[in-house]
């Protein structure tokens, strides 16, 4: 799972953004990757960041320790699925996490319901005598560990820049006038895709300037009947009362009838 936080360097150092670094967090040692500076606007801007303290610059010994956690992975995978199997556990594991100073496993899964995995963590912490954290995620999250890139093209938002994931509805598809075919608005967590949220309060902020469907507008060519609207544009769709039906810009109407 991708984490951001804010973490002290020691005093007289300095790292530069992308530099990768083995850091103290909350959780214990870790490896993890500079981005800024923790200037205010940065803070402000994480959700329940993780805080902790940078302890050196990744080592060619750090870069082999963790190859060989990553190598472990699977296995540690297949360890994990072979327990929930045998205990008859409804779940369904998504990925792995070996903390690099070797104080916990974290598994991730999935759940419709809440699991009691007690039993299971004991049988992991005898296997890998150390601390096992179970964490049940959402499948928005398992996509934020998971996936790669987008329809777009480009990095999944909620494992680039993202640091919460607020609702996305069907309203806001509508409102925004996308295909309403869930194949193409959905994004690789199955659900409807984040960008619609980003974009949703300057469609609204526009649509304020609008006359609602239905309204009775007068512009210079006439009265007329607002059919729809076209957010983006600033216009409306108008029938007048000749029949004609012509687009309106916003700042062409005089008044609402």
């Amino acid at each position: 799972m991708r984490f951001l936080g804010e973490f002290e360097a020691g005093e007289g150092t300095s790292y530069s953004r992308g530099q990768p670094v083995i850091l103290h967090s909350e959780r214990g040692l870790e490896a993890g990757e500079v981005l800024c500076e923790a200037n205010e606007r940065a803070v402000a801007a994480l959700t329940e960041p993780t805080r902790g303290q940078i302890v050196r610059s990744l080592t060619a010994d750090d870069e082999k320790q963790l190859e060989r956690l990553r190598a472990n992975e699977q296995h540690e995978m297949d360890t994990c699925s072979r327990f929930i199997a045998q205990r008859q556990l409804q779940m369904v594991l998504v990925d792995v996490e070996h903390l690099f100073g070797g104080e916990r496993v974290v598994f991730y899964f999935l759940a419709e319901k809440r699991v009691d995995f007690r039993d299971l963590v004991k049988d992991l912490a005898r296997e890998y005598k150390t601390r096992i954290e179970m964490r049940q995620i959402g499948v928005r999250d398992e996509a934020k560990l998971l996936a790669d890139y987008g329809d777009c093209g480009k990095p999944v938002c909620c494992n680039t820049h993202m640091t919460a994931m607020p609702p996305v509805s069907m309203r806001m598809a509508k409102l925004q006038k996308s295909t309403l075919d869930p194949s193409k608005i959905s994004g690789r967590c199955g659900r409807l895709k984040c960008c619609l949220r980003f974009e949703q309060d300057v469609y609204e902020d526009f649509q304020k300037e609008l006359p609602p469907v239905g309204a009775r507008i007068l512009t210079r060519k006439g009265q007329g009947k607002v059919l729809s609207q076209e957010i983006l544009a600033r216009k409306v769709l108008a029938e007048f009362e000749d029949g004609r039906r012509v687009i309106v810009a916003a700042d062409e109407i005089l008044t609402k009838l």
